[in-house]
């Protein structure tokens, strides 16, 4: 294989703090590719140490940025990431061999979430946490879907099986971070959902939040995370039932 084979893709807004830390891992990849999303502190300098391929652009969905971003790739295949992420050097090798290998179009990751410094990998789902998540693949046959947060996904290519070695995520520093994202995630969706018009029904949220909970804390065994399990499925509950009352209860 010849030219650009792999481009490392990340779309950030304000992650100057984080952002070294997660480019410098993406060093194996033939290129590195990063949108800057309306961005007023010191990222773009930061991507410019590792990268020429750095743009600038202002997206009112998070759906719009990402398919934006991907356009910018000019590899065969796309391994997108986040700036809280993290390519391990397993990692990187798999991907590697993967791209220079597979007969497939997209692959998914592993993912271990922490949070603080803690790892906690049982719980994570119903659209508050990620285990896994489709994050290399061909060029072409991805696309998101216009969503402010946790946009839909349209593939036109075969799915692979899942990759053996993990990405680290940092999803949250501690318990008021994973509040903050709670609320921030609610208010984006509860934007779609007006703009959509069908904020849903009371009585069909309220039975999410219940089952949200149980997936997450009994069957995706978040019991094991102690406190951290139990807060994990409380919040992927209540993500749906917020959502629904802010697009109903409060003004745009």
């Amino acid at each position: 294989m010849s030219g650009i084979v792999l481009s490392a893709l990340v779309s950030v807004h304000n992650e100057e703090r984080q952002l070294a830390d997660c480019l410098e891992r993406l060093t194996f990849a033939d290129e590195i590719v990063v949108a800057l999303d309306a961005c007023t502190d010191g990222s773009r300098a930061v991507a410019e140490r590792f990268t020429d391929r750095v743009f600038d652009g202002a997206w009112a969905l998070e759906g719009e940025r990402r398919n934006a971003a991907i356009e910018m790739c000019r590899g065969q295949w796309i391994l997108e990431v986040d700036a809280d992420e993290r390519v391990t050097d397993a990692l990187a090798r798999e991907i590697r061999h993967t791209v220079e290998s597979t007969s497939y179009d997209w692959h998914e990751i592993p993912v271990d979430n922490h949070i603080g410094g803690r790892l906690v990998r049982h719980g994570w789902g119903a659209s508050y946490g990620k285990a896994a998540y489709p994050g290399l693949f061909r060029k072409g046959v991805k696309r998101w879907g216009l969503q402010r947060v946790h946009p839909r996904l349209e593939w036109s290519g075969r799915k692979g099986p899942m990759l053996g070695q993990r990405l680290h995520h940092y999803v949250d520093r501690d318990i008021s971070d994973m509040i903050r994202r709670l609320d921030s995630y609610s208010t984006a969706r509860a934007r779609d959902l007006r703009d959509a018009g069908d904020p849903g029904s009371f009585a069909n949220n309220l039975r999410r939040l219940f089952s949200r909970f149980f997936k997450c804390y009994v069957l995706r065994q978040g019991y094991r995370e102690g406190g951290y399990g139990f807060l994990i499925a409380l919040f992927a509950g209540l993500y749906p039932m917020l959502s629904h009352l802010k697009a109903t209860l409060e003004d745009d």
